[in-house]
């Protein structure tokens, strides 16, 4: 089997000369990951994209199957005044954009909503009138209520970008001024889920200690209130100085997993197993490929690497965001556009596709609609061969669908595959597939149960059906991994998930149509390679670095990621 190397330039996986290598996949089909949760596959809006309610980016958003949506979106939240529809500190929110409008959109999507109060500008209170405007005068039934953006970015640690009004910004206050939100909103409705804000694990600031304090962010605030929580949040941006690095990074997610939920047991006892991983923010943002095929391959590899840890719902940053300065990786244009639909915009001469055009990251999400829906059982499968990832769900009808992704940007994998738990009918597979340049996902009948060849670059779902011969009465067996839960997913030209990143604006005359998402430090650690994000007001985030985006008419400028000093990470 060809040794896998990491390629030079845009660091593509790349594979000594010679024929398709290759990979022999083992899918387990007796064993339980875990249902797929009606909230797994998501995606971040944000009070400033004026495109947001869009009808054409709602009906992309159905046909991906996306069934949960985050709002009001990234540090801006921690600005947000739900009420007014208005934002701390000069910002603005674009018109149409408010709570009631997006509800509209949840809705027509058919997704459930997972809002982030203001704690950053915002009481107790207004987070507890908001629940009592949505649930009980407007019936919408929000379970799910994040207390704060990435509020350890307020300063406390060193680096600035959340806005955290409050005289005390330290982890003791925030965990104490948490319960005084989740008393005020369950009085409203005992039925909402509160969520508190941690570090990622391996990810700056995770593990440091201020001045006086006995314990970092996570401990700190666990100790305090980790037995009256309903659900921790993490942001996963991993970091890579190419594409094989990036591609490489969902392996770390199982790692990642295994330190939350020690931590949960440490804090939370007998409390801890109720307790849900929430991914609220994630994407490739902190790689070379953000709108190009290699951020496609990865965004269905995360959510299901997630789901299968048991994660309750996985967001992708975002739904629209703006140009970066265009670039070229493995071939492709890629426009550092973090949006997994163009905004039409321009940036160095170079001009994204027309408004509300999938971007390849979308049709990556997508790719899950043929993988699974809610409440299908996800099972274990393993690659002999990490150029090959692999992820495969039982559904509810019998069948087995199995997603095989050859991250070789330039070499097909010859793909034999075996089974335990179940036995596939014989003959030609149906399958469905996304291949570099596409517009959409390709449905075929080729290659068998037993042996794929899958193109360079691509995502294949076999779409299996049990042999006659078979009983199918056997019941998957848990497997012995946390509760998980995976991507949504309904026929192949059904939906899937879509996913997220942190935004905030600056000042009005910064905001483009679409807003101002702005950056976040990064926060890489040089052991997990993993970087947290956050964004911060345009003043703030000027002096820090990062993703800032401005207006240049409805142009939207992306400024250039500092180093890791920049910020004191």
């Amino acid at each position: 089997m060809a040794a896998l190397v990491a390629g030079a330039g845009a660091g593509a996986l790349a594979l000594s000369a010679g024929a398709a290598p290759a990979v022999d996949i083992t899918v387990d089909a007796g064993t339980s990951l875990g249902t797929v949760p009606s909230t797994g596959v998501g995606l971040n809006t944000a009070v400033y994209d004026t495109y947001m309610n869009d009808p054409s980016a709602a009906s992309l958003m159905k046909a991906a199957g996306v069934r949960q949506l985050r709002f009001p979106g990234g540090s801006v939240a921690d600005a947000y005044h739900w009420r007014t529809h208005t934002v701390t500190g000069g910002s603005w929110a674009a018109p149409g954009t408010d709570f009631d409008h997006f509800m509209a959109t949840a809705k027509r999507v058919g997704a459930q909503p997972i809002i982030t109060a203001n704690y950053g500008s915002g009481t107790p209170q207004e987070a507890a009138d908001w629940v009592r405007y949505a649930n009980v005068s407007k019936g919408y039934g929000v379970k799910y209520w994040e207390i704060g953006n990435e509020v350890s970015g307020n300063g406390y640690y060193g680096s600035k970008w959340e806005v955290d009004n409050h005289a005390d910004k330290s982890p003791r206050e925030y965990a104490k001024n948490l319960l005084a939100y989740a008393k005020a909103m369950k009085a409203v409705d005992p039925t909402v889920k509160i969520g508190a804000v941690l570090n990622t694990p391996g990810s700056w600031p995770d593990g440091v200690k201020a001045a006086g304090d006995n314990a970092d962010w996570n401990h700190t605030v666990l100790s305090v209130a980790g037995k009256s929580i309903d659900f921790v949040i993490i942001h996963w941006y991993p970091s890579g100085a190419g594409t094989a690095d990036i591609l490489k990074t969902p392996a770390q997610i199982a790692g990642t997993t295994s330190a939350v939920r020690s931590l949960l047991h440490t804090y939370a006892g007998p409390h801890a197993a109720s307790v849900k991983i929430a991914v609220t923010e994630t994407s490739s943002a902190m790689s070379p490929a953000q709108t190009s095929q290699a951020a496609a391959l990865f965004a269905p590899d995360t959510y299901m690497s997630w789901l299968e840890q048991g994660a309750v719902g996985v967001d992708w940053w975002d739904l629209h965001n703006g140009p970066g300065k265009p670039t070229t990786v493995n071939g492709e244009t890629d426009y550092q556009d973090g949006g997994v639909l163009s905004v039409g915009g321009c940036s160095g001469g170079t001009c994204e596709p027309a408004r509300e055009t999938p971007f390849p990251t979308y049709w990556g999400i997508r790719s899950l609609t043929a993988l699974a829906q809610p409440g299908d059982t996800m099972v274990k499968a393993s690659s002999a061969n990490p150029s090959v990832a692999v992820h495969a769900v039982r559904s509810s009808n019998g069948g087995l669908n199995v997603m095989l992704i050859n991250k070789n940007p330039q070499n097909a994998a010859q793909v034999s595959l075996s089974y335990t738990g179940y036995t596939p009918a014989p003959g030609t597979v149906r399958t469905v597939s996304y291949t570099k340049g596409g517009t959409a996902l390709t449905t075929a009948t080729r290659g068998t149960a037993a042996a794929q060849k899958l193109p360079p670059y691509s995502i294949t779902t076999l779409r299996l059906k049990p042999s006659s011969a078979a009983t199918h009465t056997d019941t998957p067996s848990p497997a012995s991994t946390p509760n998980a839960a995976t991507p949504n997913a309904a026929t192949p030209n059904d939906a899937a998930p879509v996913a997220s990143a942190s935004g905030t604006i600056g000042t009005r005359a910064q905001a483009t149509a679409v807003g101002a998402p702005v950056g976040r430090p990064d926060r890489s650690n040089t052991a997990g390679g993993l970087a947290a994000t956050g964004m911060s007001d345009a003043v703030t985030y000027s002096a820090v670095g990062g993703l800032l985006a401005i207006a240049a008419g409805t142009v939207l400028v992306l400024r250039q990621r500092r180093s890791r000093a920049t910020h004191g990470g």
